[in-house]
């Protein structure tokens, strides 16, 4: 049985911007429909409570696929040459159960998770929106810019990070890549006040922005937190908006943005407004007026791992690209 072993560059190749965002539009559309299987991810704490492992196993009825990412998530190494998540997505059929792809998932998630922030941009922020702000410098930021001018006319870019040497040098790089300036602020605040599209992809575990800041019509993407004690963004920040998120259970357990504030007894369970895949096939109705503030959090889903993978072994078989091993399949007594 020939299997796929897809390194971090032939991601990048097979699962460009704006096919994934498209990808991930059909996942959520799946999962919203009830053709998957979705656990919660089982995640390890390594010694220092900082560090650890997570298991993320999904399934996905309409791409026949079975999966799972198994990911070490190591905050410390932003300031390394290594990406904090290092791990492999292994994707299985359902037919025999074969093992068919071992894909780089450091490149998988980085692309996905700011692809799905494209998906709940598309449908939550204001058509003329274009002002955006980004908190954050690392690997999600580079991916959420290039999401962002994948679905929305960008005509001003404000960043916020810590240390400014790491901001101007991410502006320097969106300058040559995209040919659009990043102006660098020296507070999170200047880079938010009049945003209407802000992405959050910081490693906080304190809030770094504040609902007091807020322009009203703003749609917000939180992506950095994903621990119930960790957030990004402040009580009165979620409380100001309406929520959506890319699904309810795991929100309910995993997302500190939510519980906090719930906690507080400053929402209910009610103040999720629905999942973006709900938004998608139109059982939830997006954004109802220009003024609304709409916050997408994210937390990433096994599913969105599992058709990005999906996909690459798609474009892989097409393009005969990757490299391919023998691996399984057979009557092992038979050998």
């Amino acid at each position: 049985m020939k299997v796929l072993i897809a390194s971090q560059k032939e991601v990048v190749q097979l699962l460009p911007m704006t096919e994934c965002i498209d990808v991930m539009a059909s996942a959520l559309k799946m999962l919203a429909e009830g053709d998957a299987v979705l656990p919660l991810r089982s995640m390890m704490l390594l010694p220092g409570q900082q560090n650890l492992e997570a298991l993320m196993p999904s399934y996905l009825g309409g791409i026949q696929s079975v999966g799972v990412k198994v990911i070490t998530i190591f905050p410390a190494n932003h300031d390394t040459e290594y990406d904090s998540h290092q791990g492999v997505v292994l994707l299985f059929d359902t037919r025999h159960g074969l093992l068919r792809a071992i894909v780089d998932a450091t490149s998988v998630t980085a692309i996905r998770t700011a692809a799905v922030s494209g998906v709940a941009t598309r449908l939550l922020a204001r058509e003329e929106a274009g002002d955006l702000a980004i908190i954050g410098a690392g690997t999600q930021a580079s991916t959420h810019l290039e999401a962002m001018l994948a679905v929305r006319k960008i005509r001003r870019v404000r960043l916020f990070s810590l240390p400014l040497e790491g901001a101007y040098s991410f502006a320097g790089r969106a300058a040559q890549r995209h040919g659009i300036q990043v102006e660098v602020k020296e507070n999170a605040r200047d880079a938010v006040e009049g945003a209407d599209i802000l992405c959050t992809t910081t490693t906080a575990k304190e809030p770094v922005v504040r609902g007091e800041w807020l322009a009203p019509g703003a749609h917000i993407n939180a992506v950095g937190a994903y621990k119930p004690t960790t957030r990004e963004l402040d009580s009165a920040a979620v409380v100001r908006a309406s929520l959506f998120v890319d699904r309810r259970e795991s929100t309910l357990n995993e997302a500190g943005e939510f519980l906090i504030p719930k906690n507080e007894g400053l929402i209910g369970d009610d103040h999720i407004r629905g999942e973006i895949g709900e938004v998608l096939l139109g059982r939830v109705p997006g954004r109802r007026s220009p003024a609304e503030i709409t916050l997408f959090k994210s937390l990433g889903l096994a599913v969105e791992d599992l058709a990005a993978a999906h996909h690459v072994l798609q474009k892989a078989s097409e393009k005969q690209v990757g490299t391919w091993v023998e691996l399984g399949g057979g009557h092992f007594g038979s050998m």
